[in-house]
């Protein structure tokens, strides 16, 4: 009798795949905390937004865009519009630092490891992904309250509609990070991306409103739709479905990129 016989029939000798492909709060609590002890990363995606919109947003704070409605009296401000900007900003920075983490986890072996255990590379992904939205929500509340600090004043619902259009926009550069992730070395993605995410923002209007052959550039960047969704309820402006068609495209060719940028690099084990 061989060896592979004597195995008793109750011993199954498959692989069990765990619920939700491995995904689970153990799993995301540990990326979390990986992610959390980059000091660079946490500067740069609570802080810089902060610092920046400080700068800007006390020089304009009593700037209103309308002028029978100034800051002081809780009506639309300059202030506000940048705040809501930065808070996409925020966002940006936190979704794209997922692509640093893949091409580190790559040059590390890690994902390699990852592989070879019952984790699914779709619960994988997803776990950077929520990861990537947690800290967006952070680096949204941390913007809103040096805003509300200053004296910036908005109805609820500009607050809420803004955050959701920021955290849900940055599904996008969540989707562009793993892309950049997946196709470049580690040592070198995040050269890549930070002159990558300060051109997108720049060209998208975050910094200040495009005019002329800036907005003609910027209106075809992924930053400029989601922009322009998060502060349509400040600015009064009608729905503007080209922006939200804006975003569904960018998303989809990120998404599409980042999964094949995937498959190739699965192939390589």
């Amino acid at each position: 009798m061989s060896a592979v016989s004597s195995i008793p029939e109750s011993i199954s000798t498959e692989r069990r795949v765990p619920p939700l492909g491995g995904f689970n709060l153990t799993l995301l609590g540990i990326e979390m905390k990986r992610r959390l002890r980059n000091r660079r990363n946490v500067v740069f995606a609570m802080i810089l937004p902060v610092a920046m919109f400080l700068i800007i947003g006390l020089q304009v704070k009593d700037t209103p865009l309308d002028p029978s409605h100034p800051i002081s009296a809780g009506g639309q401000s300059v202030a506000s519009y940048i705040m809501l900007s930065m808070a996409v900003y925020g966002c940006m920075i936190t979704a794209t630092s997922a692509g640093g983490a893949v091409a580190i986890e790559r040059s590390m072996g890690w994902s390699r490891q990852l592989r070879l255990t019952p984790l699914s590379p779709v619960a994988n992904i997803a776990v950077k992904i929520v990861g990537a939205l947690v800290l967006g929500a952070i680096a949204i509340v941390a913007v809103y309250i040096a805003g509300y600090a200053i004296g910036v004043r908005m109805a609820p619902h500009i607050w809420v509609i803004g955050a959701l259009a920021a955290l849900l926009g940055s599904l996008v550069f969540t989707a562009l990070g793993l892309l950049v992730g997946y196709l470049v070395p580690s040592e070198n993605v995040m050269q890549f991306m930070g002159p990558a995410i300060a051109f997108l923002a720049l060209f998208g209007g975050l910094f200040f409103p495009l005019d002329g052959w800036m907005k003609q550039v910027g209106v075809w960047t992924p930053t400029y739709g989601i922009g322009e969704i998060a502060r349509a309820p400040l600015t009064g402006a009608d729905f503007n479905w080209l922006s939200l068609a804006n975003v569904a495209l960018w998303l989809a060719i990120f998404t599409v990129g980042a999964a094949l940028a995937f498959r190739r690099d699965t192939k390589r084990v």
